[in-house]
Protein backbone atom coordinates (compact mmCIF):
# COMPACT_ATOMS: atom_id res chain seq x y z
CA UNK A 1 0.00 0.00 0.00
CA UNK A 2 1.24 3.44 -0.91
CA UNK A 3 0.65 6.55 1.11
CA UNK A 4 -3.12 6.58 0.69
CA UNK A 5 -6.25 8.39 1.77
CA UNK A 6 -8.61 6.86 4.27
CA UNK A 7 -12.19 8.07 4.05
CA UNK A 8 -12.41 11.46 2.38
CA UNK A 9 -9.83 13.82 3.74
CA UNK A 10 -7.27 12.24 6.01
CA UNK A 11 -3.94 10.81 4.90
CA UNK A 12 -2.77 7.92 7.08
CA UNK A 13 0.80 6.84 7.71
CA UNK A 14 2.59 4.31 9.89
CA UNK A 15 5.47 5.34 12.16
CA UNK A 16 8.25 2.79 12.50
CA UNK A 17 11.47 2.84 14.51
CA UNK A 18 14.47 0.55 14.95
CA UNK A 19 14.33 -0.92 18.45
CA UNK A 20 16.09 -3.48 20.62
CA UNK A 21 19.46 -2.33 19.33
CA UNK A 22 21.38 -3.19 22.46
CA UNK A 23 23.43 -6.20 23.50
CA UNK A 24 23.91 -7.56 27.00
CA UNK A 25 24.50 -4.62 29.37
CA UNK A 26 24.92 -2.17 26.48
CA UNK A 27 21.80 -0.25 25.45
CA UNK A 28 21.27 2.14 22.56
CA UNK A 29 17.58 2.77 21.98
CA UNK A 30 15.00 4.03 24.48
CA UNK A 31 12.64 1.21 23.63
CA UNK A 32 9.84 1.83 26.11
CA UNK A 33 9.60 5.53 25.33
CA UNK A 34 9.60 4.95 21.56
CA UNK A 35 6.96 2.24 21.89
CA UNK A 36 4.60 4.80 23.37
CA UNK A 37 4.76 6.76 20.09
CA UNK A 38 5.41 4.47 17.11
CA UNK A 39 2.97 2.03 15.54
CA UNK A 40 5.54 -0.46 14.20
CA UNK A 41 8.74 -1.69 15.86
CA UNK A 42 11.66 -2.97 13.79
CA UNK A 43 13.26 -5.29 16.34
CA UNK A 44 16.93 -6.24 15.97
CA UNK A 45 17.27 -10.03 15.69
CA UNK A 46 20.79 -10.57 17.01
CA UNK A 47 22.90 -10.22 13.86
CA UNK A 48 23.67 -6.48 14.04
CA UNK A 49 22.35 -5.87 17.56
CA UNK A 50 19.98 -7.43 20.05
CA UNK A 51 20.12 -10.59 22.12
CA UNK A 52 17.47 -13.06 23.30
CA UNK A 53 16.60 -11.16 26.49
CA UNK A 54 16.38 -7.82 24.68
CA UNK A 55 14.22 -9.37 21.97
CA UNK A 56 11.89 -10.88 24.58
CA UNK A 57 11.53 -7.61 26.48
CA UNK A 58 10.88 -5.48 23.41
CA UNK A 59 8.32 -7.95 22.06
CA UNK A 60 6.54 -7.93 25.41
CA UNK A 61 6.44 -4.15 25.60
CA UNK A 62 5.29 -3.88 21.98
CA UNK A 63 2.51 -6.41 22.47
CA UNK A 64 1.29 -4.59 25.59
CA UNK A 65 1.00 -1.35 23.63
CA UNK A 66 -0.49 -2.84 20.47
CA UNK A 67 2.60 -1.97 18.41
CA UNK A 68 3.27 -4.23 15.43
CA UNK A 69 6.46 -6.30 15.69
CA UNK A 70 8.77 -6.42 12.67
CA UNK A 71 11.93 -8.46 12.16
CA UNK A 72 14.86 -6.14 11.43
CA UNK A 73 17.14 -8.55 9.59
CA UNK A 74 20.79 -7.84 8.87
CA UNK A 75 24.08 -9.17 7.64
CA UNK A 76 25.94 -11.07 10.38
CA UNK A 77 27.92 -8.02 11.56
CA UNK A 78 27.59 -7.43 15.29
CA UNK A 79 30.89 -5.57 15.54
CA UNK A 80 30.01 -3.19 12.70
CA UNK A 81 26.36 -2.69 13.69
CA UNK A 82 25.32 -4.18 10.36
CA UNK A 83 26.62 -1.20 8.43
CA UNK A 84 29.59 -2.86 6.71
CA UNK A 85 29.22 -4.13 3.16
CA UNK A 86 29.41 -7.93 2.97
CA UNK A 87 29.22 -10.47 0.16
CA UNK A 88 27.08 -13.33 1.43
CA UNK A 89 26.16 -16.18 -0.94
CA UNK A 90 22.44 -15.95 -1.78
CA UNK A 91 21.45 -19.32 -0.32
CA UNK A 92 23.31 -18.56 2.90
CA UNK A 93 21.73 -15.11 3.12
CA UNK A 94 18.25 -16.57 2.63
CA UNK A 95 18.87 -19.01 5.48
CA UNK A 96 20.19 -16.26 7.76
CA UNK A 97 17.17 -14.06 7.05
CA UNK A 98 14.80 -16.95 7.84
CA UNK A 99 16.81 -17.75 10.99
CA UNK A 100 16.49 -14.19 12.30
CA UNK A 101 12.77 -14.01 11.63
CA UNK A 102 12.23 -17.37 13.31
CA UNK A 103 14.16 -16.32 16.39
CA UNK A 104 12.05 -13.19 16.80
CA UNK A 105 8.84 -15.11 16.16
CA UNK A 106 9.49 -17.22 19.28
CA UNK A 107 9.53 -14.15 21.51
CA UNK A 108 6.70 -12.39 19.66
CA UNK A 109 4.46 -15.43 20.13
CA UNK A 110 5.44 -15.72 23.78
CA UNK A 111 4.21 -12.14 24.16
CA UNK A 112 0.88 -13.01 22.57
CA UNK A 113 1.66 -11.47 19.20
CA UNK A 114 3.73 -12.51 16.19
CA UNK A 115 6.15 -11.13 13.61
CA UNK A 116 4.02 -8.91 11.37
CA UNK A 117 6.54 -7.80 8.73
CA UNK A 118 10.23 -7.79 7.76
CA UNK A 119 12.62 -4.90 7.17
CA UNK A 120 16.34 -5.17 6.31
CA UNK A 121 18.84 -3.08 8.26
CA UNK A 122 21.89 -1.02 7.40
CA UNK A 123 24.17 -2.32 4.68
CA UNK A 124 21.68 -5.01 3.71
CA UNK A 125 18.92 -2.42 3.32
CA UNK A 126 21.10 -0.33 1.05
CA UNK A 127 22.36 -3.34 -0.91
CA UNK A 128 18.92 -4.63 -1.84
CA UNK A 129 17.88 -1.28 -3.27
CA UNK A 130 19.85 -2.07 -6.45
CA UNK A 131 21.21 -5.64 -6.10
CA UNK A 132 18.60 -7.99 -7.55
CA UNK A 133 20.41 -11.16 -6.45
CA UNK A 134 20.69 -10.13 -2.81
CA UNK A 135 17.11 -8.84 -2.89
CA UNK A 136 15.89 -12.20 -4.17
CA UNK A 137 17.81 -13.93 -1.37
CA UNK A 138 16.13 -11.77 1.27
CA UNK A 139 12.73 -12.56 -0.24
CA UNK A 140 13.56 -16.27 -0.27
CA UNK A 141 14.34 -16.06 3.44
CA UNK A 142 11.07 -14.26 4.14
CA UNK A 143 9.17 -16.95 2.24
CA UNK A 144 10.87 -19.70 4.24
CA UNK A 145 9.96 -18.04 7.51
CA UNK A 146 6.36 -17.47 6.43
CA UNK A 147 5.60 -21.14 7.06
CA UNK A 148 5.98 -20.60 10.81
CA UNK A 149 4.67 -17.03 10.93
CA UNK A 150 1.12 -17.68 9.83
CA UNK A 151 1.51 -16.83 6.16
CA UNK A 152 3.20 -14.35 3.81
CA UNK A 153 4.95 -11.52 5.65
CA UNK A 154 4.88 -7.97 4.30
CA UNK A 155 8.26 -6.52 3.33
CA UNK A 156 9.11 -2.93 4.25
CA UNK A 157 11.59 -1.11 2.02
CA UNK A 158 12.50 1.80 -0.21
CA UNK A 159 10.07 2.65 -3.04
CA UNK A 160 11.35 1.47 -6.41
CA UNK A 161 13.89 -0.89 -4.86
CA UNK A 162 14.82 -4.32 -6.17
CA UNK A 163 13.70 -5.67 -2.80
CA UNK A 164 10.11 -4.51 -3.22
CA UNK A 165 10.06 -5.64 -6.85
CA UNK A 166 11.24 -9.13 -5.86
CA UNK A 167 8.82 -9.32 -2.94
CA UNK A 168 5.87 -8.28 -5.08
CA UNK A 169 6.83 -10.78 -7.78
CA UNK A 170 6.89 -13.50 -5.11
CA UNK A 171 3.40 -12.58 -3.95
CA UNK A 172 4.43 -10.90 -0.72
CA UNK A 173 2.72 -7.69 0.43
CA UNK A 174 5.03 -4.71 0.03
CA UNK A 175 5.13 -1.50 2.06
CA UNK A 176 7.03 1.55 0.83
CA UNK A 177 8.72 3.65 3.49
CA UNK A 178 10.29 7.07 3.78
CA UNK A 179 12.85 8.47 6.23
CA UNK A 180 12.18 11.62 8.21
CA UNK A 181 15.80 12.10 9.27
CA UNK A 182 17.78 10.96 6.22
CA UNK A 183 18.82 13.00 3.19
CA UNK A 184 17.68 11.91 -0.27
CA UNK A 185 19.41 11.94 -3.64
CA UNK A 186 17.70 13.36 -6.72
CA UNK A 187 17.02 9.73 -7.75
CA UNK A 188 14.96 9.09 -4.58
CA UNK A 189 17.56 6.93 -2.83
CA UNK A 190 19.17 7.65 0.53
CA UNK A 191 22.41 9.61 0.65
CA UNK A 192 25.20 7.35 1.90
CA UNK A 193 26.08 7.81 5.57
CA UNK A 194 29.65 8.31 4.40
CA UNK A 195 28.61 11.58 2.74
CA UNK A 196 28.23 14.94 4.54
CA UNK A 197 24.62 15.82 5.27
CA UNK A 198 23.36 12.23 5.05
CA UNK A 199 21.57 12.52 8.40
CA UNK A 200 19.23 15.43 9.14
CA UNK A 201 19.92 16.61 12.70
CA UNK A 202 17.77 19.76 12.91
CA UNK A 203 14.50 18.70 14.64
CA UNK A 204 12.46 21.40 12.86
CA UNK A 205 13.74 20.22 9.49
CA UNK A 206 12.89 16.61 10.38
CA UNK A 207 9.32 17.60 11.29
CA UNK A 208 8.83 19.66 8.13
CA UNK A 209 10.22 16.88 5.93
CA UNK A 210 8.04 14.26 7.61
CA UNK A 211 4.87 16.27 7.05
CA UNK A 212 5.87 17.00 3.46
CA UNK A 213 6.41 13.32 2.70
CA UNK A 214 3.32 12.05 4.52
CA UNK A 215 0.86 14.70 3.37
CA UNK A 216 2.25 15.92 0.07
CA UNK A 217 4.30 12.95 -1.12
CA UNK A 218 7.49 14.88 -1.73
CA UNK A 219 10.81 15.87 -0.18
CA UNK A 220 13.70 18.11 -1.15
CA UNK A 221 16.85 16.24 -2.17
CA UNK A 222 20.24 17.15 -0.73
CA UNK A 223 21.07 18.80 -4.06
CA UNK A 224 17.86 20.86 -4.12
CA UNK A 225 15.56 18.89 -6.41
CA UNK A 226 11.98 18.03 -5.44
CA UNK A 227 11.65 14.25 -5.17
CA UNK A 228 8.36 12.33 -5.21
CA UNK A 229 8.02 10.05 -2.19
CA UNK A 230 4.97 7.82 -1.94
CA UNK A 231 5.16 5.90 1.31
CA UNK A 232 2.84 4.13 3.75
CA UNK A 233 5.39 4.08 6.58
CA UNK A 234 7.71 6.72 7.97
CA UNK A 235 10.92 5.75 9.79
CA UNK A 236 12.44 7.54 12.77
CA UNK A 237 15.84 6.17 13.75
CA UNK A 238 15.84 4.96 17.33
CA UNK A 239 19.59 5.50 17.76
CA UNK A 240 19.32 9.26 17.15
CA UNK A 241 19.89 11.26 20.38
CA UNK A 242 16.50 12.34 21.74
CA UNK A 243 14.70 10.00 19.33
CA UNK A 244 11.69 9.38 21.57
CA UNK A 245 11.01 13.08 22.15
CA UNK A 246 11.46 13.79 18.45
CA UNK A 247 9.10 10.96 17.53
CA UNK A 248 6.48 12.41 19.89
CA UNK A 249 6.80 15.84 18.29
CA UNK A 250 6.65 14.25 14.86
CA UNK A 251 3.39 12.48 15.68
CA UNK A 252 1.92 15.75 16.95
CA UNK A 253 3.03 17.58 13.81
CA UNK A 254 1.45 14.95 11.59
CA UNK A 255 -1.83 15.21 13.47
CA UNK A 256 -1.81 19.01 13.20
CA UNK A 257 -1.31 18.63 9.44
CA UNK A 258 -4.31 16.32 9.11
CA UNK A 259 -2.29 13.12 8.86
CA UNK A 260 -3.52 10.14 10.84
CA UNK A 261 -1.06 7.61 12.31
CA UNK A 262 -1.86 3.90 12.12
CA UNK A 263 0.00 0.65 11.56
CA UNK A 264 -0.06 -0.73 8.01
CA UNK A 265 -0.89 -4.27 9.22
Amino acid sequence: MDGRRLGVAQTVIDLNADLGEGFGRWTLTDDQALLSVVTSANVACGFHAGDPTTMRRVCGWAAERGVRIGAQVSYRDLAGFGRRAMDVPPEELADEVAYQIGALEVFARAAGAGVAYVKPHGALYNRVVADAEQAAAVVAGVLRAGAVCGGPLPVLGLPGSELLRAAEAAGLPVVAEAFADRAYTAAGTLVSRREPGAVVHDPEAVLARAVGMARDGRVTALTGETVAVRARSLCVHGDTPGAAALAGRLREALGAAGVGVAAFV
